[in-house]
């Protein structure tokens, strides 16, 4: 039992039990119960200045009548207020009789409600009521009343608002309560020391000393996630281990100087540099490289690669799908057929003797480049020699799984790659530890989609164009969505459409491919795409990422509105990836929710995938964009990392400043902060895998 707990008011081993089931276990767990919301009682408004549209007032003054309307269920009970500029009446709809024995003609009484007018008169539905005896009664009425989270055990522990805040008063009064920001800081912010910030925020005075206390404890939030960040980077960039890779000879000269068939891009150009002076630098290399759908990352990963084999040591690649990292597998293999370099391939549900082939090949140094899923991960995975750890897409995978891969080498460079744009505030928290490449605008020769919300009236208009891109020697994707709670339905969708497909185009070859099929199955169909043997593709989003069919210029997508904005945009990108022009053409059901609407309108006026990932964090929020837990970003109680920027901007200076000025936070004026810090920093490294 929580001893500082116990000390409170009315607080029976029952109520201690609730609170414990909603995570208060301590004093400090209890005065950061933040309420969830307030009642703004403190609008006091005469009658004669009640606009009656809805407003939230408080108004006071004697009953001049109290009237039970209507019969039996629709009995109503009306009771008449007037402050002497005008009446205002309180309406209950349920418990007429009862009530009315509350109420006393001639009393004095301040009601609390939404204002509403109906022809010449205003009422309040089930106003709060308060007696006044005074104006200090008044006073105590018309205050901003804090109203908290709750629960089943809250209620059946009688557990209301107003007792958690007589509780965290006879707290913030009891407890000494340090103060641990930096007092320049304070000063920089005019933020509230931390005990005024306690009070504003379970009772405040007004909405200014309310809301200066809540952005304190947003800053607060932000600044030790901001602040374990700085201090992880400054670790791996302290520690001088990382694996020097000097050579460029034979591989890495080869392949860009002879075999490579194009020319770089500057984007490209800029994030091999980067990758280059990590990996020359004594330290470890931990590099988020970022591009747009069809940049070109891929050959920035193989040219990192090939720079660790210069050096003898192995490479890594993870891929979130099997058919992910088949693509990379056959694309590396096509890239690299030239040169003496063993490629493997680790994917689940291999046959044992080829598994035990593979690993095997891999812990004796045989294999110089091993692709892999989750497979990567497990512990029966053993490399002789790891230099280089490539992850791509790393949203799928998780920060947990990153330290997982590292853990096999010792300190093995770091590059991770990211299809999906990230949006500002994500790299300036949960990419907080990495240093960024970005590779802006598309290889020569691309063209950027085309894009077009199209409704069922049109389909036949789009059919008719695709029949022409076609006779033109195009080829055509047609995607349906799969959601996993409905599996079944929408396999059952799209192998009907394909049917219909089928029908409609009979002079094409026309082939399927869903999550269900095996892996060669669906290797095959791809490949008779890419082959051109099949001219029309029906798929589910299994193709969503990694597969590169230059001649595909149309896609369909089907029920389009059921897809999130990424998900969107990465199916955009498996086209316009040739010379020719391609169009995406979004086809929706009948019925659009407001958020779809917003989906399809963003696709259609922009291919910038930034822009794109921006629009999608704030329609979704970090948790669903990123799948929070396995993210590494902390589930924030107050602070938002898309509505706060400017306060998360200050927090990542603030905490920047703090690591360059006083890594190990040594100086007096970070005592307080120090203690505060290091067990919420023993969280956050255990997490990355450093502790």
């Amino acid at each position: 039992m929580s001893s500082d707990l116990v000390k409170l008011p009315q607080l029976s081993a029952k109520r201690l039990e609730a609170l414990q089931s909603a995570g208060v276990y301590t004093a400090s767990d209890l005065l950061y119960l933040f309420p969830r919301r307030y009642l703004d009682r403190s609008n006091v408004q005469r009658v004669q200045h009640l606009a009656g549209s809805g407003e939230e007032v408080t108004v006071s003054g004697h009953i001049v009548s109290i009237d039970e309307v209507g019969f039996g269920k629709k009995k109503r009970l009306e009771v008449s207020l007037s402050d002497g500029t005008g009446i205002v009446k309180g309406v209950w709809f349920k418990g007429a009789s009862y009530l009315k024995r509350q109420f006393k003609k001639g009393a004095v009484l301040a009601f609390f409600g939404q204002a509403k007018r109906y022809g010449k008169s205003i009422s309040m539905a089930h106003p709060e009521i308060s007696s006044i005896s005074d104006d200090g009664d008044l006073e105590a009425f018309s205050k901003i009343i804090p109203i908290y989270p709750a629960n089943k055990e809250f209620s059946k522990a009688r557990i209301t608002s107003s007792l958690i805040q007589q509780w965290v008063m006879h707290l913030l009064n009891q407890t000494e309560i340090t103060e641990f920001l930096p007092a320049y800081i304070l000063s920089d912010y005019d933020f509230p020391e931390r005990s005024l910030a306690l009070r504003n925020i379970h009772n405040p005075e007004t909405h200014q000393a309310h809301k200066q206390a809540l952005e304190r404890f947003k800053f607060e939030e932000l600044f030790l996630f901001e602040l374990s960040m700085c201090k992880i980077k400054h670790n791996v960039v302290a520690r001088a281990s990382g694996k020097v890779f000097s050579n460029m000879k034979p591989f890495t000269s080869t392949y860009f100087n002879k075999l490579l068939p194009f020319d770089l891009t500057e984007g490209q150009k800029l994030a091999l540099s980067d990758v280059k002076r990590d990996v020359r630098s004594g330290k470890q290399m931990n590099r988020l490289l970022q591009g747009d759908v069809g940049a070109g990352k891929t050959i920035v990963a193989i040219g990192a690669m090939l720079m660790a084999l210069d050096n003898g040591y192995q490479a890594a690649l993870a891929a979130p799908t099997e058919i992910l990292a088949e693509q990379h597998y056959q694309t590396l293999t096509e890239h690299l057929s030239e040169l003496d370099i063993n490629i493997r391939l680790l994917v689940g549900g291999q046959k044992t003797a080829l598994r035990r082939d593979i690993l095997t090949d891999i812990e004796g140094g045989n294999c110089h480049i091993v692709v892999g899923t989750h497979a990567l991960f497990q512990e029966t995975v053993k490399f002789h020699n790891l230099g280089l750890a490539v992850i791509d897409e790393q949203h799928r995978f998780g920060v947990k799984q990153r330290a997982d891969l590292l853990s096999k080498g010792n300190h093995p460079h770091l590059l991770v790659m990211s299809a999906t744009p990230i949006p500002r505030s994500l790299a300036m928290t949960v990419y907080a530890d990495l240093d960024v490449s970005i590779i802006a605008g598309l290889p020569k020769g691309r063209k950027p989609v085309e894009t077009a919300i199209r409704g069922e009236r049109k389909r036949e208009d789009v059919y008719r164009f695709v029949e022409q891109e076609l006779a033109d020697g195009g080829q055509v994707y047609i995607i349906y969505p799969l959601v996993e709670e409905s599996e079944a339905l929408d396999l059952k969708d799209a192998t009907a459409g394909f049917e219909k497909v089928k029908a409609r185009f009979p002079d094409y070859n026309v082939g399927l491919i869903h999550g269900r099929m095996d892996s060669s199955t669906k290797e095959e169909t791809m490949q008779a795409f890419k082959n051109n043997e099949i001219q029309i593709l029906v798929s589910t989003t299994v193709i969503e990422v990694g597969v590169d069919v230059p001649n595909a210029s149309i896609m369909i997508i089907e029920h389009a509105e059921r897809f999130g904005l990424s998900q969107l945009h990465q199916l955009r990108g498996r086209i316009g990836r040739g010379s020719r022009q391609s169009y995406c053409i979004l086809l929706p059901d009948v019925k659009v929710s407001r958020s779809g609407s917003y989906r399809l309108k963003t696709m259609e006026e922009t291919s910038d995938g930034f822009r794109i990932a921006e629009a999608d964090l704030k329609l979704r929020g970090p948790g669903d964009f990123l799948g929070t837990k396995q993210s590494g970003l902390p589930d924030f109680k107050v602070a938002d990392i898309v509505e706060d920027q400017l306060l998360l901007m200050n927090a990542k200076s603030a905490a920047e400043q703090i690591i360059h000025d006083d890594p190990d936070l040594n100086k007096s004026i970070y005592d307080s902060l120090k203690t505060a810090f290091l067990p919420y920093f023993a969280e956050r490294q255990r997490f990355y895998g450093m502790a």
